[in-house]
Formats: structure tokens, sequence, C-alpha cells
């Protein structure tokens, strides 16, 4: 169950009495380092209490839109955008019904009609509901939505115990999820990418330092997914609270923006792709005090700033032919200009531009929204908002076709 270490999955919970498996499931998901959140229907909790499905998953369970006692309001766009996985198990006739025509008068449809990422649903209800036309008729509607119907396998012997309608087991359920986060493209066997991810810290004194706010999880997210490819890592990190899973990914932690570019131009030289994730900080101080500036005694009318080196431009100078190099641009007006003018300016292959400007892109979320530019003119890619992992993807998709 080692793909599922790490992995952002809603486990959707519907009111049958085949819900006490649920509890087997979240247990099993959690076990393989599944981060998972449950989202039950109101019906659901009448078959299985919420404390027991949050002490397993260490979360608080959502029901409501609401929570009742501080009012705090549960974004399901929020949550759909969080997931790298949806499964709903069990799904019960009047779920399957309402996901299939939009009827979004709970927490968890409502999340469902939100998810950008692959849905999953097993059904539970007894044989003649499953067999009537209108399940299967919703049935056949989800399935053309791209949802993944997951039902026991039947054979001649099948009866109303082992056939149509009863829940696959939990263990199967698993496997299917583990199954469906394995490395599907080894495009990247063999080679060597080098990430840059987080942000970096210029001290002014032993207590006090220039930074921003990049929390390093895109730079991640595109590790991990290089590491999926088949890839030989090489991430090298500003101080920032992510980890990796992945034993394909080997890091190197760095404080300082001349720290990272040692680093990178160390890295380089033996490396097939670059990406230059990180949030470098553009000016550093001109000196260090070795001592805590005091408040009390000392009087600072400024600090003298210097600019950094620009980490991406210096490897740019150096690029073989047969290096890709990656750019990001993170901007707040002008978006499109900047990026092309820092695509041309660094020698660039590709530049993956974000902005402020969109809600849930930038510093800190779990989303990101983002444009790929290209040096050779080949049209721009627009993506709509995903989850990091999600979009990570679409940029070594958009890399792999370079």
């Amino acid at each position: 169950m080692q793909n599922l270490k790490g992995k952002h999955i809603i486990l959707g919970i519907s009111g049958g009495i085949a819900a006490y498996k649920s509890v087997v499931l979240l247990r099993l998901l959690v076990k393989a380092g599944a981060d998972v959140q449950v989202v039950i229907t109101p019906n659901g909790k009448q078959f299985i209490t919420p404390v027991t499905l949050s002490s397993l998953s260490g979360k608080p369970v959502i029901s409501e839109f609401f929570t009742a006692n501080t009012g705090e309001w549960h974004s399901h766009v929020d949550l759909g955008l969080w997931a790298d996985a949806m499964v709903i198990a069990p799904a019960t006739a009047s779920t399957i019904a309402k996901m299939a025509n939009g009827v979004a008068d709970n927490m968890l449809v409502t999340t469902y009609l939100s998810a950008r990422s692959q849905v999953f649903v097993a059904p539970a209800m007894d044989l003649d509901m499953m067999s009537h036309p209108s399940t299967e008729r919703n049935l056949a509607t989800l399935r053309n939505d791209g949802v993944i119907v997951i039902e026991p396998e039947t054979g001649e012997l099948a009866s109303h115990l082992v056939g149509r309608g009863r829940m696959e087991e939990p263990e199967k359920i698993a496997e299917l999820l583990n199954a469906f986060f394995a490395p599907k493209n080894q495009a990247l066997c063999g080679k060597h990418v080098m990430i840059t991810a987080g942000p970096t810290v210029e001290r002014i004194d032993p207590v006090r330092y220039i930074s921003n706010f990049s929390s390093g999880k895109m730079g991640f997210a595109l590790a991990e997914e290089a590491a999926s490819r088949g890839a030989d890592v090489t991430l090298i990190c500003g101080p920032c609270a992510c980890t990796t899973s992945n034993p394909m990914i080997k890091r190197i932690d760095v404080e300082s923006a001349r720290e990272m570019l040692e680093a990178a131009d160390k890295a380089f030289d033996s490396c097939d792709v670059a990406i230059m994730a990180a949030a470098v900080a553009d000016y550093a101080p001109a000196e260090f005090h070795d001592r805590k500036i005091k408040r009390e005694h000392e009087d600072v009318d400024s600090i003298r700033l210097v600019k950094n080196p620009d980490i991406a431009a210096s490897l740019g100078k150096k690029k073989r032919d047969d290096q890709i190099l990656v750019g990001f641009a993170l901007e707040t007006d002008n978006g499109a200009a900047n990026a092309e003018e820092k695509l041309t300016r660094k020698n660039l292959d590709m530049i993956v531009l974000n902005s402020l400007a969109d809600a849930g892109a930038g510093f800190g979320t779990d989303t990101n929204k983002i444009s790929v530019y290209y040096a050779d003119g080949r049209p721009s890619n627009n993506y709509t908002l995903k989850s990091k992992t999600a979009v990570a993807a679409d940029i070594f998709d958009c890399i792999e076709n370079l």
C-alpha cells in the first residue's frame, strides 16, 4: 500500500448497513499513510458514530455545512480541491441518484460536485434496488461522468449474499486505490531531475531574517511527481516543514540564496531537467550583525540590502542543448508579459506562471492555478485551479512534450 502514503483522500459515507465496513476501510487507508477526511451524510450517522471515525482519522468528521457549536462553514469547494481521490463507500441508491442528477442537498454530494480528482463509488443496497432500471441509469450516468464504480466480482454461484448490491470488501477497495496511485508513467526513468523549492532565509542578526511566505508545497509536489515517473531527483530546499516520501528523492537543505545557488550549480551539470520552483529572496542584508540588534540601545535607521544572485539566470548561461531548464514566475500584475520576459532573459525552455490575484493560488495553499509558456513559440497552456499534486502532473506532462 506504499502508493497511498501522503495522499489526500475523502472518504464519503452514506446511510446504509454496510457503513460498518467504512471503519475498516478508514483504518486501512490511515495505516497506509493516507491523509483521510471523512464526510458523512446525516443518515450515515445513524449507522456509525462520528466519534469513532474521528478517532481513526485524527480529523473532525464533516457532515453539515456549518459546525453546530461554532458556526464554522465547511467549504466543499476547498475540500474538493484538496483531495487526490474521493471514495464513497457505502454509496446508497439515494446518494447515487443525487450524484447522478446533481441534487446537492448535503455536504457529501456538494463535495462530489466540487471534486477535481478521481471519484470512486462502492454501491451498497439490496439486489432488487441495485437491479432497478433507475439505479442502473444513475450508475451509467456516473460512469459516463468518469466515476469508477467498484462492485464485487460475480459468478455462477453468486447469490443475494455475494452478488450485486453488496459493498466491496474494504481490503479490495484499498488495493484498488493503491493501484490507482501506482506510477503509470516511467518516461523519466534514468533521468536526473533537479528541483529547487521553498523560501530562502537571509539573516540580519542571530534572531532576525528576511524571507517570504513560500511553504515549499509546489516544489515538493514536483519532486514526488518526478520520482513517481522514474526520475532520480535532487531536491534543493530552503527552510520549510514539507517532507518527502519517495526514496528516489535526495534532499539537500540550504538556508540562503547563495547556498541554494552553490548547491544548484553543483547538481546542474549532471541533470537532464532543472525546475526552479523556489521563492528565492531578491535581496539580502549587506552585512550580518553577529549580535542581536538591541532596540533599547541602538538606532537602526535602515538596513542596506544587496541583490541576491539570480539562480535561474545563472544556470541559463551554462545550459547545454540537451538540458531543459524550467522557471517559475509569481506575479501580481502583467503576468503574461513578465513571464515571457523572464523566459527570454534567463534562457529558459519553459516558465510556469501563477498569480497572487487568483484565489487559491500562490504561497501556502494546497492548490494552484498556472499558465505555461514555452521558448520555442508553441501556444501557452492555461489550467484551472487544481491541487498542487495535479498541477505537478500537468507541469511534467508539458516538460515531456518539449
